[in-house]
């Protein structure tokens, strides 16, 4: 993928005395993209310029820092960092992914691309007709089975196939399709965001309407088990505001409910909603719950 643009990304140095402020709690709401690095090594110098490139495309939906060996040798050893240069990239207070040595522009935004949704391209257009309408569902499942009839052996259109079974409501024949993708996939964005909903959709089993679950919870604005299921089908039938604030409400009434459950949910609703904005959103809100 070329080059969106030439803006940099801000970095910011990570001390013992920002660790906490800078790089941890940023953790709970974005990406926080971290490289180790030394003035000593080239290699690290030319990876953190090429970083602060890249995430410049973000436009802020990912934050970069970095920590000097040298300096910081404390913090460092604290992720275990053994070569230079290293990147690891934390959500949620903890280390998600990484790797260790310079990579390609490519490589680190394939990287990248598993994490967060890619910055759009301002060059590519919507098929060139705006005033089209969006393919239902429906239409983009038949049109897939007629492309996988003629090219069976292309993978990516089986997993394009299970996200709109699921974006129609067929979650068995969404669950079939990712059961028949090759490895290689199974850790594509798409696919886990589709388990992900999978999940939500087997906790639905035997549980109330959703007229149900509102009486309930009209009687007794303390049934957090209601709230909770209540949640889980709003997020279902894509009301994805309506089913983070049920979710946020039950955090904010009593945050260890449950074990936990509804900082769970969030958590696993974040990584099921396509839309960065509103996930960013709702991560500084449960942070602030939270902390």
């Amino acid at each position: 993928m070329p080059e969106l643009s030439q803006a940099k990304a801000a970095v910011v140095d990570i001390t013992t005395a920002n660790f906490e402020t800078e790089l941890l709690q940023p953790s709970m709401t974005q990406p926080v993209l971290v490289i180790f690095w030394t003035p000593r090594s080239e290699a690290s110098m030319s990876l953190g310029s090429l970083l602060e490139t890249i995430t410049g495309d973000y436009q802020g939906s990912v934050k970069l820092v970095r920590i000097d060996v040298d300096s910081e040798a404390q913090v460092a050893a604290m992720f275990g960092v053994r070569s230079i240069p290293t990147v690891i990239l934390m959500r949620e207070g903890q280390p998600a992914d990484g790797f260790a040595g310079a990579l390609a522009e490519t490589e680190i935004r394939e990287f990248l691309s598993r994490h967060v949704p890619a910055p759009a391209d301002p060059d590519e257009s919507t098929d060139g007709d705006p005033a089209k309408p969006a393919e239902t569902p429906e239409q983009a499942i038949a049109r897939l089975q007629q492309e996988i009839a003629a090219a069976p052996d292309h993978a990516e259109l089986k997993l394009d196939l299970a996200v709109a079974f699921m974006q129609s409501g067929n979650a068995k024949a969404a669950a079939s399709e990712l059961d028949c993708l090759p490895a290689n996939l199974e850790t594509d964005d798409r696919a886990k965001r589709v388990r992900g909903q999978l999940e939500f959709v087997d906790v639905l089993k035997d549980a109330p309407s959703v007229a149900e679950l509102r009486a309930r919870i009209a009687k007794d604005e303390g049934d957090l088990d209601a709230r909770d299921l209540l949640g889980v089908r709003l997020l279902i039938d894509g009301q994805t505001d309506a089913a983070l604030e049920e979710f946020l409400g039950v955090l904010k009434a009593d945050r260890n409910w449950n074990e936990g459950q509804a900082r769970k949910r969030l958590v696993a609703a974040f990584l099921v909603i396509d839309d960065a904005e509103l996930v960013a959103s709702y991560r500084r809100r449960m942070s602030s719950l939270l902390f």
